[in-house]
């Protein structure tokens, strides 16, 4: 009860601070949320692919992904299914600094990226999302190598970063699990939870779960 008592005091603490959006509730835990089985990985033969709407395409090794630009950063996440966690720390590769250090040559025409999975799965953001600071191709979380039901080797991460307004924040779907690439498009193309009915942007403050 205690623990029921400690956690409902954070929770109105992180709601007077406007940190929880509506219709969520604080969770202490981080759940385990995804359709079907948790890939295998061979550092061996994964690799990562970029391609579409950029002078040229991209494919790096494992080895070769982890020499990228690294990045820390310190988010409030919030899953469609009605949790929020606060301050989640999260390193890894974000999409910007590979265009800023010239791995990645975007074309004027690019307008949407398409996050490409395990098992054919996709997700979709508009670029100005991608580019932004709240997202990031994550392997680490809380300073340890994602576990493999959180994605690992990587995995597409976005949230909130606290003070940070002008940051669109879609829900967690939005990052794909056990990531392998991402396709950068001229018109907009519905990953696979937009196609079983969730809402294309998924606003958090909107309360965008579903179209």
């Amino acid at each position: 009860m205690e623990n029921f008592f400690a956690r409902k005091r954070e929770e109105e603490r992180l709601k007077s601070e406007g940190r929880i959006p509506p219709g969520q509730a604080l969770t202490q835990k981080f759940p385990v949320l995804h359709y079907g089985p948790v890939p295998d990985f061979n550092p061996a033969t994964w690799t990562f692919m970029a391609w579409g709407e950029i002078e040229s395409p991209l494919t790096l090794t494992w080895k070769e992904f982890n020499e990228l630009p690294r990045t820390r950063l310190v988010m409030d996440i919030h899953c469609v299914t009605r949790w929020s966690k606060p301050d989640t720390e999260w390193e890894g590769v974000s999409v910007r600094s590979l265009v800023e250090n010239g791995f990645i040559r975007l074309k004027p025409s690019a307008k949407y990226v398409l996050q490409h999975a395990e098992y054919g799965f996709t997700v979709n953001l508009p670029l100005e999302v991608v580019l932004a600071d709240n997202f990031l191709m994550a392997t680490h979380y809380n300073g340890e190598p994602l576990t493999p039901d959180h994605g690992y080797p990587l995995r597409g991460v976005i949230g909130a970063i606290v003070g940070r307004d002008d940051l669109k924040v879609p829900y967690f779907w939005k990052g794909a699990k056990w990531l392998r690439g991402l396709q950068f498009l001229e018109k907009d193309r519905p990953g696979f939870w937009e196609q079983a009915g969730y809402h294309n942007e998924a606003d958090v403050w909107k309360e965008e779960r579903f179209g």
